[in-house]
């Protein structure tokens, strides 16, 4: 056979179970039409490539990054990060700012609430410092603002306005005034992206070619993209954008996307919604076939759901559907044939979603066919770990996140549970699909949306001087529990073929196998015995979609 493209003398790591290991590859019309021995190259012809020994893995997938949020940041201020001692000390910082940059219509902070140690900003406070324009604080986490009084006006947000989810985004009230504090999407997002929609055409795009640009020199062929929690109309006009793009051949990387909803009561139009997306972006590297439901928050505002309360507050979160609404969701997803992927921070979220799971399949039986992802899984409860793979809900973990001081986490979970985070390993070996992601919100200079960070924390749970990150990101020692660390070839299969699964495109995507696509990296040294430390130095030296060399 007459083949485009012949490799031998390699170490290729396939992320296929019945053929691990292979040495010569062979490939036609964007295909893979041979995978083993060098022996077996005999039956083709071409151009033979000898790689003396390198390195090739499948394609990367990344299966729950943000393609269209971090658009809306591209072109603007996404806040001066500072730190503080206490609230005086963040007012008089921004107040010298804004002497030292008179007339800017919105001047744009961030700052991590730990620096405020317990105080409370109040819109009052935010107008004291800047009456005559507006001012924007964004928590570092991404998940809560501050803002003054301008900036409510702006968007008609008085006392009267109803939370959006009450308990998980809402807008924060003292005496059932507004505080000008605002959590989670639906209702912080329409403000921060406010922006957005005054952007180009010409400007979306070329945001877009950088994130393609970056994807392809990482040797990331494939992502899941997760939305914009409360700014659909923004997603959607990304959406177009892309949809264009590759009309012109212009997007080689594939991307499942999603429709976003943030409450039960959105389940209907958001149904409705997906069906239409589904239907509208459906392009060679774009399909849509997923609803996104933001389930809960976050633990450092306490707005995801536990199951046992906050150590400090005493509260439980709130989870944005029941496990009967959900169940309900689920059926109708089942005769659509569409999936389903949440964010689950907290033990009680994730909890919530195996409970509506089991009411389904109990109804359904062997009908049922939805592809059910929690995402990010930070806390899990001991008597939910086996249940993920006894349901076959997939679990998607953020694994540059796996490191830190579990000391920071002491005041909010309780000693027990602090030292008991992201555990991955464990629903690994209990036979659940274990998947892995980036999860950033916005592009920068991409140094966390590299997968071979996300391969050395989730292999050494530390971030330390020889990792590919600033030095403020740092930790002193390795996260606990240290038997939740994960191998190197774990960490390549969740980055490969399960994403594949998770995807539903493991037919023609996430391995080296006769048939597939032949997406694949080609690296200088063997990432197999590649020291963890400061493994997220690699790079692939070459990058092949479908058979075609991208970079």
């Amino acid at each position: 056979m007459k083949a485009d493209q012949i490799i031998k003398n390699a170490k290729i790591f396939t992320a296929d179970k019945e053929k691990p290991i292979a040495a010569a590859l062979a490939v036609k019309d964007g295909k893979f039409v041979y995978v083993g021995d060098e022996a077996g190259l005999s039956d083709y012809e071409g151009d033979i490539s000898d790689l003396d020994g390198k390195f090739i893995m499948p394609g990367i997938i990344d299966t729950h990054v943000h393609v269209t949020f971090p658009i809306g940041f591209e072109y603007g201020d996404f806040g001066t990060r500072f730190e503080c001692d206490g609230k005086q000390g963040a007012l008089d910082f921004m107040a010298d700012y804004i002497k030292k940059n008179p007339g800017i219509p919105r001047y744009r902070f961030m700052l991590d609430q730990k620096f405020l140690n317990g105080e409370e900003i109040t819109k009052e406070d935010l107008d004291a410092i800047c009456p005559d324009a507006e001012l924007q604080i964004q928590e570092g986490e991404g998940h809560s603002i501050w803002v003054n009084s301008k900036i409510l006006e702006r968007h008609g947000i008085t006392d009267e306005t109803p939370d959006p989810v009450p308990g998980l985004t809402y807008y924060v009230r003292k005496d059932g005034h507004l505080t000008g504090n605002i959590f989670e999407g639906p209702a912080e997002m329409p403000i921060i992206l406010d922006n957005a929609l005054s952007l180009s055409d010409e400007q979306i795009d070329a945001a877009l070619k950088r994130w393609i640009d970056y994807s392809v020199s990482d040797g990331v062929t494939s992502v899941f993209d997760s939305g914009i929690p409360g700014f659909n109309e923004f997603h959607e006009r990304v959406y177009v954008r892309l949809r264009e793009l590759d009309r012109q051949g212009k997007l080689p990387i594939y991307i499942d996307g999603c429709y976003l909803i943030s409450s039960q009561g959105e389940a209907e139009k958001g149904l409705k919604e997906l069906k239409r997306f589904r239907q509208e972006y459906n392009t060679e590297h774009l399909k849509v076939h997923t609803l996104k439901v933001m389930m809960d928050g976050t633990q450092k505002i306490h707005t995801a759901a536990m199951v046992t309360p906050y150590a400090d507050t005493h509260t439980t979160g709130a989870t944005a559907f029941t496990a009967e609404g959900l169940a309900e969701v689920l059926k109708q997803l089942n005769r659509e044939e569409l999936d389903i992927h949440l964010h689950t921070v907290g033990e009680r979220a994730s909890r919530v979603v195996l409970d509506g799971v089991e009411l389904a399949r109990k109804e359904l039986g062997n009908d049922f066919r939805v592809k059910v992802t929690c995402a990010h899984l930070e806390i899990q409860d001991d008597a939910d770990l086996e249940r993920f793979a006894k349901l076959g809900v997939i679990a998607n973990y953020t694994p540059w996140w796996h490191a830190g001081d579990p000391r920071d986490a002491v005041d909010i979970l309780g000693e027990e549970r602090s030292m008991k985070q992201f555990r991955c390993k464990t629903l690994w070996d209990s036979g659940a699909l274990v998947t892995w992601s980036c999860d950033n919100i916005v592009f920068g200079d991409f140094a966390s949306w590299s997968p071979y960070l996300g391969m050395e924390v989730g292999m050494t749970r530390w971030i330390n001087e020889k990792t590919k990150l600033p030095a403020y990101r740092r930790s002193e020692a390795p996260l606990p529990p240290l038997s939740e660390r994960m191998s190197i070839e774990e960490m390549i299969l969740g980055y490969t073929i399960n994403g594949a699964k998770q995807l539903g495109v493991e037919d023609h995507k996430g391995s080296i196998t006769v048939g597939k696509d032949a997406d694949f990296l080609v690296f200088d040294n063997d990432l197999l015995t590649a020291e963890q430390e400061g493994f997220s130095h690699n790079k692939p030296l070459d990058v092949y979609v479908c058979g075609k060399k991208l970079n």
